[in-house]
């Protein structure tokens, strides 16, 4: 098959140049429309449940709010993980979903859950909603709005709120692509009615009257329409409230038909609501935030370009002064990270190309060469864009190019070395001969390399096998770098097998002696010092491989060492400070604080800009208290430092200079790191120490014990403890009694609580299109003290008023702050950052700590989480996908050279490149990661390579008939030294670029890059070394030792009773027929035949195709005079007694498939009892035998004696060894006999191991009646003639007409269409049937063939039964004979021979003739009895 490719690519040039330009063409389209991100999406699946709640405390909000909605989502199918946080006025519920049950159904399923937990929920205590569909690279773009420093005073937080909610929030959300735009801080707008409780208290008003006048007074209604003068005037009470004027004329009450107005009890003003969230910026004071929001899965890159060209829109729509200041965008990002892989892939392009001129010596195939690299990338853009990939640093920033094009090179290689080997054949042809001969080479070579190159570019493809079985972020992460890998080498194989030959045959051309060009005379020189190296190494095999263990050994050390972490951290350029201030500071503390944390950060010249977020969103999809903040910080490029040098000094120096602030500590991240670790894990830190258990004080002071334990262990910095607890409460305690004594419900009490103090909203003001709440509260003096509240009046049922503190207590207590928990158990976390050292060791410190010092009581635990957790769950997985891809190699490997002893020598190249892998890795100081750990199992394949080339090599030589193995081992490697090391260094220089990186998204790219060049720099080295060394051990030939032929005879003697015993087995003739049953390979096959015929039975009913139609025919014109589309369904069926006539013919078939089976188990029982017979009888002949070469032998030995005394004459001598000559000659015949009896059996028999038949030979056997009504032959002639009957039918079942059933529908698209649906029945009639009758003529001579022979058959087997009987009365005749004479005339003559001897009578020579005679009668006898059962034998074979 791919030599056909190979051929047709090379004939059809144009053809191959042609479809080269179209994976030019739609790669570059595919590169366009390609999603182009900075790194791959790995937050999981997750859905986010958000309730607010303004004026619930903490407990209450996870009793109400977060129980509930757990409660109902604990039953959800596919559900991972529950997570929740319960804070005040706020419940964020998290469910994490398996990743492949996709993104919306999640969704629906919650819906459909929230319904049930919304019932649940009491009505004023908020309503769940979904958060958006989002993920950690969700926050794309940030802005905030600021002014002008000439609009300063013109501009309030409040109207630039309005600006953000109603101009810029509403433009951007209209935008593909974005799914939320979240605002944060500023003031939202209100109009506020402040009442004055004195005044209400004065003229006896109560607050509900109050809101109720408003409520009533805020309304609109249509009125249906009035006809008038041809026209419908449509009615509408326009009673909604259009300014502060018309709030202020609202009437509440008349007393004594004075109206009370609104503006006589309360002020009416523009408010805003209360915050639980801020923005401050550079130091500047507050501002107002926007965040826009990408939608799950949408392309990161369009997205924010769109966004951009948005905003640019939106600036000429702003009032004057008014500016967008974009802090954090995405495009910046993806802008370095797509910089860092350009970088990298034009560096490895020209490194690769470097070493592969270099080394080629032939820049023309240097060229060729060269150009699958971009081949290659454009193949591997198509099918990431036609299954869904991305790019962006991991799929396409890994990518090695020197590995792709090995294939290549080997066959490149190859067709430069023909073409100038066939220089001087070249240069007498005219230009289309030298053309035809370089397509006859270019062809030839390809096809002698292509397996080589095949089974090199599978292997790294099965290799990545495992890699994609990864599943969880680091699946996400690593799969699309195994992908895109797997394309490009598909793309390899394909080009090598069409591109590459065709442009050898083009372009390269006979070059000029390799000895000229430089880089053979580098290679030059170095061969003859690795020739001496190599020798060396030979001749000290066991010091090499002693020193080759031990550093094995010590790279295992090392490994057990070098500790871990997750993935390194992306370094994404800026900074996010969280600083840790006290629970319960007030969101004005905090918003002075950060502004002084800005202007001292922004002192700094590294710092471009600070902006704090504080508390949470408008839609809180990321739950942070008042006081808790994310100061972000945007830097300048690294060039435009003076402070520091690396971001972990500079972070240093941030925490130096802002030490200032006192009480505060601070902790460090990254903008999306933050963000992922948040929605994956629930926390933010790098480890999680999460502490389980029920009472939130215990827990609180366990946590503050490990920050206590573990704030000095190194690498473990910025130590947190969740703050739990410490939130400031008012509590206010009714007296029921009291409460009962005046006739209030405690509802009433907190009304007047909820409006005053919280506000309650009326209902809505418009502003044209904008939308504000009208909300009713105290005044501010009114609400703003623990007084005020004691003071509050209340009504009762006697119409009088009393205050508060009357009817309550009002406490003064510390509640919970925040209420977090996993999977419905409440927890507390303890977060840590880990700096300047690996994250497993720190893990490791900071357990053993605990272990040691904590003490939790009963019920309570302590489990690791964060980035930690990560890590321990991709450990598991690599676990598992390690062992697989070494397997995988493994059987390959095996398969590939169908040896164990190769395969092994082979695969040790692994271990020798594990050794570089770990030895770089400690060199560079990098822990083991999870990017390290792929890097392996990526090296895993590559590695075997070079091993894969030399033993091909070292097999090809010795095939040659170089038989000394160091001769091999010398010569071989010398040759494959060139394509050992270009395929090695084109590999790891190819990843080059990656390992000495310092651009954007470097981090992550290294520990892969550093563990795949330092694994084939150890494995090229340890396999040019060692693997020779392995080879001689398990090649050497074995010793030759000389044994005396004496000697081996008596050990033979000694073991052959042993191996007797131990090989050979009796059997019967009955077990050997059994035996024969069971393995014989013919009838096995004849068993599959009725197998297949049964397994056919089915397709008697096979219906023909289904087809589906479609029609537009201008003249089928609908009621609404447009033509109709018409779709429809069609079958055809035979007529339904052709499949009948199918299943008889297949049924037959299976009956005649038996037949054969019977007539082929009667064959072999036939021939196993008649191979049995005959070695029974050679074996009695091979014993008669025996005793007369034995007894001929004395004789010998006596008339050699006589000979010498001189009593015997020489020629009696003579005719004495003649006779023995010939005795022994007849054994030897008779002993060939046997042995080809005992195959001849053994092939019947099919079993390995040799056998052994006791039983002397039978009697005469008996002869079977002949039964012509059961006999098999006759049976099998009889089913063939009905079969030939039932075929006849099934021709003439064919003149039947067929059926035909069709169903359609139609329509049209334009207005009043309406459906048209039909049915049409047909019937196929053959009317031109001269074919078929002629099939029908001819199955019937086919019956007639058949009936004959069948008669012919039985008249056969008669003719030969009657022959067999005739041979067998002539066999019976002899045995008659011998039993009647024979048998006595034998014994007789023993006897007389015997006495005679005794008595003198006759010499020894005549005693031996007569024992001679004797022996003869009783062979006769055999031979006669043998051929007698033998014909008995094949006549009962043709009775049955």
């Amino acid at each position: 098959m791919l030599y056909k490719i190979i051929l047709l690519s090379v004939r059809y040039k144009s053809l191959v140049i042609l479809l080269t330009a179209g994976i030019v063409f739609n790669g570059l389209y595919s590169l366009k429309h390609i999603p182009i991100g900075s790194v791959p999406d790995v937050t999981n699946n997750q859905v986010q449940i958000l309730t607010t709640s303004r004026n619930l405390a903490t407990e209450e909000v996870e009793k109400f709010l977060t129980y509930p909605i757990e409660l109902e989502m604990a039953n959800l199918p596919n559900v991972k993980e529950i997570r929740s946080i319960s804070k005040f006025g706020l419940s964020v519920v998290t469910v994490v979903f398996e990743d492949q049950i996709g993104t919306y159904i999640p969704r629906q399923l919650i819906a459909e859950k929230l319904k049930n937990a919304e019932d649940k929920i009491p009505e004023a205590f908020g309503k769940p909603f979904l958060g958006p569909i989002s993920t950690g690279l969700g926050e794309i773009y940030q802005y905030t709005l600021e002014v002008d420093s000439l609009y300063r005073d013109t501009y309030s937080l409040s109207d630039l709120r309005t600006i953000q909610d109603w101009v810029v929030k509403r433009q951007l959300s209209g935008i593909s692509g974005v799914v939320e735009v979240n605002t944060w801080g500023g003031h939202l707008k209100q109009y506020e009615v402040s009442i004055q409780p004195e005044k209400l208290k004065s003229i006896n008003l109560s607050i509900s009257q109050v809101y109720k006048a408003l409520s009533e007074n805020n309304s609109i209604v249509g009125g249906g329409y009035i006809e008038k003068r041809d026209q419908a005037f449509f009615i509408k009470g326009d009673g909604l409230i259009q300014s502060i004027e018309d709030i202020e004329n609202t009437l509440v009450d008349t007393r004594d038909g004075i109206p009370i107005f609104i503006k006589n009890i309360a002020n009416t003003s523009f408010g805003y609501a209360a915050r639980f969230g801020a923005i401050t910026g550079n130091g500047e004071g507050e501002k107002v935030l926007g965040q826009v929001m990408m939608l799950k899965g949408a392309d990161s890159k369009l997205v924010i370009d769109a966004v951009n060209q948005r905003v640019k829109e939106i600036r000429s729509s702003l009032p004057p002064g008014v500016r967008i200041n974009p802090f954090l965008e995405r495009s910046e990002l993806i802008q370095k990270t797509t910089f860092t892989i350009a970088e990298n892939l034009i560096l490895g392009f020209l490194i690769v190309v470097f070493v592969v001129v270099l080394f080629l010596g032939n820049f023309r195939s240097g060229l060729v060469v060269a150009s699958m690299i971009p081949l290659c990338l454009l193949f591997a853009l198509s099918l990431m864009y036609l299954f869904g990939v991305d790019a962006n640093l991991m799929s396409l920033g890994a990518i090695d190019f020197g590995i792709i094009i090995d294939g290549g090179v080997i066959i490149v290689e190859y067709i430069a070395f023909k073409i100038t080997s066939s220089k001087s054949l070249l240069l007498g042809k005219s230009k289309e001969e030298r053309q035809k001969t370089r397509d006859e080479i270019a062809v030839s070579s390809t096809q002698k390399m292509m397996h080589a190159t095949v089974f090199g570019q599978l292997i790294i493809i099965i290799v990545f096998i495992p890699i994609l079985t990864l599943v969880g972020i680091e699946g996400k992460m690593f799969r699309p770098m195994a992908l895109v890998f797997c394309f490009a080498l598909l793309g390899a194989i394909v080009l090598c097998f069409t591109y590459v030959p065709v442009m050898a045959s083009l372009f390269i051309k006979p070059s000029e002696s390799e000895k000229e060009s430089r880089g053979y005379r580098y290679l030059n020189q170095l061969k003859k010092y690795y020739g001496k190296v190599l020798l060396r190494v030979l001749s000290n095999k066991k010091t090499a491989l002693g020193i080759t263990i031990s550093i094995l050994f010590t790279a295992l050390f090392l490994f057990t060492r070098m500790g871990g972490e997750f993935v390194p951290t992306l370094d994404e350029g800026d900074f996010v400070i969280q600083p840790v201030l006290k629970t319960g500071t007030t969101l004005s503390k905090t918003i002075a604080l950060t502004t002084q944390m800005e202007q001292i950060l922004k002192s700094f010249p590294e710092v471009e800009q600070v902006v704090s977020r504080i508390g949470a969103a408008e839609v809180p999809t990321d739950p942070m208290s008042m006081e808790e903040s994310d100061v972000i910080i945007k830097l300048k490029p690294i060039s435009a430092w003076t402070t520091a040098e690396t971001k972990d000094q500079l972070a240093e120096k941030f925490k130096e200079a802002l030490s200032v602030i006192p009480g505060i500590d601070y902790e460090f991240t990254q903008p999306i790191e933050m963000r992922f670790n948040e929605l994956i894990t629930g926390v933010r830190a790098d480890l999680a120490i999460k502490i389980f258990g029920e009472d939130l004080d215990i827990l609180y002071k366990k946590a503050l014990e490990i920050e206590k334990l573990i704030q000095d262990i190194d690498g473990a910095a910025d130590v947190n403890v969740e703050k739990i607890v410490g939130l400031p409460q008012m509590t206010v305690k009714y007296d029921r009694l009291k409460l009962a004594k005046y006739g209030i419900s405690i509802q009433e009490v907190n009304d007047i609580i909820l409006t005053g103090f919280g506000g309650k909203t009326i209902g809505t003001v418009f502003e044209g299109e904008k939308q504000f709440d009208l909300v009713l509260r105290f005044e501010k003096n009114h609400r703003s003290s623990d007084q005020a509240l004691e003071n509050t009046t209340v009504r009762t049922s006697q119409n009088t008023v009393i205050p508060l503190s009357e009817l309550a207590q009002i406490d003064y207590s510390s509640g919970p702050a925040k209420i977090s928990r996993d999977n419905t158990k409440r927890r507390i976390v303890v977060g840590v950052n880990v700096r300047n050292r690996d994250l497993e060791s720190v893990v490791e410190d900071v357990s053993s700590v605990i272990r040691q010092n904590i003490k939790l009581p009963p019920g309570y635990s302590i489990d690791y989480g964060g980035q930690f957790e990560n890590l321990r769950v991709a450990k598991s997985r690599l676990l598992v996908a390690v062992p697989i891809a070494l397997s995988l190699i493994f059987i390959l490997l095996y398969f590939a050279f169908k040896s164990i002893k190769e395969a092994l020598i082979i695969f040790s190249a692994i271990p020798f490149a594990t050794v570089g892998g770990v030895l770089f890795l400690v060199i560079r100081d990098m822990p083991f990661s999870i990017s390290a750990g792929v890097g392996f199992i990526a090296l895993f394949g590559i590695a075997v390579l070079n091993g894969i080339v030399l033993i091909e090599e070292f097999k090809h030589l010795k095939k040659t008939g170089i038989q000394d193995i160091q001769e091999v081992i010398l010569q071989g490697t010398q040759n494959r030294l060139r394509p050992v090391l270009l395929t090695a260094l084109a590999a790891a220089l190819g990843f080059l670029p990656m390992v000495i990186s310092t651009s954007a998204g470097a981090e992550v790219q290294k520990p892969l890059a550093t563990v795949v060049v330092g694994g084939l720099v150890s494995a090229t080295l340890l396999t040019l070394l060692i693997l020779p060394v392995l080879y001689a051990y398990f090649e050497r030939p074995k010793p030759n030792i000389k044994i005396n032929s004496s000697a081996l005879f008596v050990l033979a003697l000694i073991l052959f009773p042993c191996y007797s015993f131990s090989q050979t087995q009796s059997i019967s003739i009955e077990e050997a027929i059994q035996l024969a049953m069971d393995h014989n390979a013919e009838l096995q096959v004849a068993l599959k035949k009725i197998e297949r015929q049964e397994q056919l039975l089915p397709s008697a009913f096979s219906i023909d195709k289904t087809e589906l139609f479609y029609n537009n025919d201008q003249n089928n014109i609908a009621p609404n005079h447009f033509p109709l589309d018409v779709w429809g369904i069609n079958q055809s069926i035979k007529f339904p007694t052709v499949y009948g006539a199918q299943r008889k013919v297949l049924q037959q078939r299976i009956q005649l498939a038996e037949d054969e089976y019977e007539l082929i188990k009667l064959q072999l029982i036939k021939e196993v009892r008649t191979k049995y017979h005959e070695i029974l009888y050679w074996q009695t002949i091979l014993k008669k035998q025996t005793v007369l070469d034995s007894l001929y032998g004395k004789f010998l030995k006596g008339s050699s004696a006589l000979y010498k005394l001189g009593g015997v004459s020489e020629i009696d001598l003579l005719n004495s060894q003649a006779k023995r000559n010939s005795i022994a000659i007849q054994s030897i015949e008779i002993k060939e006999k046997l042995n080809a009896a005992r195959f001849g059996l053994m092939q019947k028999l099919q079993i390995d191991g040799d056998f052994e038949i006791l039983p002397p030979l039978e009697e005469q056997l008996k002869i079977q009646t002949i039964d012509t009504l059961t006999h098999a032959g006759l049976n099998y002639f009889s089913d063939v003639l009905v079969l030939s009957q039932k075929e006849l039918q099934l021709e003439k079942q064919s003149l039947l007409p067929d059926l035909n059933l069709s169903f359609f529908r139609g329509t049209n698209t334009y207005p009043d269409a309406a459906v048209y649906s039909g049915v049409q029945v047909g019937v196929a009639v053959p009317l031109w049937v001269f074919g078929q009758k002629s099939m029908i003529k001819a199955a019937k001579t086919t019956q007639d063939i058949r009936n004959l022979e069948k008669t012919q058959f039985k008249k056969t087997l008669h003719t030969n039964y009657n022959t067999l009987l005739a041979s067998l009365r002539s066999y019976e005749a002899v045995l008659n004979n011998y039993r009647e004479n024979g048998k006595e005339v034998s014994e007789k003559t023993l006897l007389f021979a015997e006495k005679a001897l005794q008595n003198g009578e006759i010499d020894f020579s005549k005693y031996l003739q007569l024992l001679e005679d004797a022996t003869r009668i009783e062979i006769d006898y055999l031979t006669a009895l043998f051929n007698y059962n033998k014909t008995v034998l094949e006549i009962n074979y043709l009775l049955k």
